[in-house]
Order: structure tokens, then sequence, then C-alpha cells
């Protein structure tokens, strides 16, 4: 039987995955959800590196789970910085926290990706998750950070997404170089 806090947190996913705006909310506020965003990056992670292991072997793997939940805690800072500093609205109020659980669990949909090996399809299923969780954070931002503008929460995302492109992909370089 599941734990009180694991029930807790599937039922978070499936509300994520279902765009629910209260449950974007709740997270919000609630500060023992941190870990349970955590774990839902780190799942992801695996998610996708299942869909992948033929080309990322073990190894590959175990990187992709460290360099998701660094990369987690790197968009929650950039998305804070933009959103509370740069294009914050006359209601913002958000800390680190609030984003990095909300993120969190934006990443819900995201499980759908281990059924990324299926032949023919499996690269279909990736791209409607990933796109299902681009979604899922657009609402996030909008949520953790008070705004009334849903095109001010995609702005802080593509804005965001810049530099956090540019500093994954030197952590992937770095990495590479490693080898």
């Amino acid at each position: 039987m599941a734990s009180e806090g694991t029930h807790s947190m599937i039922e978070r996913m499936i509300r994520a995955s279902r765009l629910d705006i209260n449950m974007f909310e709740e997270v919000e506020a609630d500060t023992s959800a941190t870990n349970q965003a955590l774990l839902i990056v780190a799942l992801v992670a695996l998610a996708t590196g299942i869909a992948s292991l033929g080309t990322t072997g073990p190894i590959g793997l175990f990187v992709g789970v460290v360099l998701a939940i660094a990369g987690w805690a790197l968009w929650a800072w950039i998305v804070h910085l933009i959103g509370t500093k740069i294009i914050p609205s006359h209601s913002t109020h958000a800390d680190w926290g609030q984003l990095a659980r909300t993120l969190g669990f934006a990443q819900s949909p995201g499980i759908f990706r281990a059924l990324g090996f299926i032949p023919v399809v499996g690269n279909i299923i990736f791209a409607v998750a990933s796109i299902w969780m681009l979604v899922a954070m657009v609402v996030a931002v909008r949520q953790a950070l008070d705004y009334t503008s849903t095109l001010r929460a995609i702005a802080v995302v593509l804005i965001g997404f810049i530099p956090y492109l540019v500093l994954m992909s030197i952590a992937f370089a770095l990495l590479g170089a490693l080898k």
C-alpha cells in the first residue's frame, strides 16, 4: 500500500498533468512539497533516460539524472530572476522554492517520455510529452508568479530558456570533455 505522501505526490502529478491551476497554487504554498518536486524531476530524468538508454548507456542515465536535478534548480533560479526582477507584474511575489516546486511538478507529463523507445510511435510520444511539459511549465510560472497574463508567463519561459540552454550546453560540453 502506498504511503500518504506517495499517494499525494502521484495525485498531484496527475493534477499537474491536467494543468490544474489549483494544484500549482497548492504546491507553491506547500514547502514540504519540495522533496516531491525533486523526486518528480529525477523520475522524469529516468524516464527520459530509458527512452535513450540505447545511446547513452547506464552511466549516461546517471549523469542525465544529476544534470536534470541541477538543471531544475538552475531553471527555477533563472525563472525567479526574470519573473520577479525583470518583468514582474504588480502582484508578483515569489521565492525560489515556490518556483522550484511548481516547475518540478510541471515536469509530471514527462513520465510518458519513458515510452519513447517504442518503434514508430516512440518519437511522437516523446515529443508530445515534451510539449505537454512546456505548457505545464507556463501554467506553473503563471501561478507561482501570480500573473494574470499567460503571455507574460510565456515571455518568462521563452526569455529564460536562452540562458538556461547556454548554461546547460556548457555543462554537457564539459562532461563530454571529461570522457
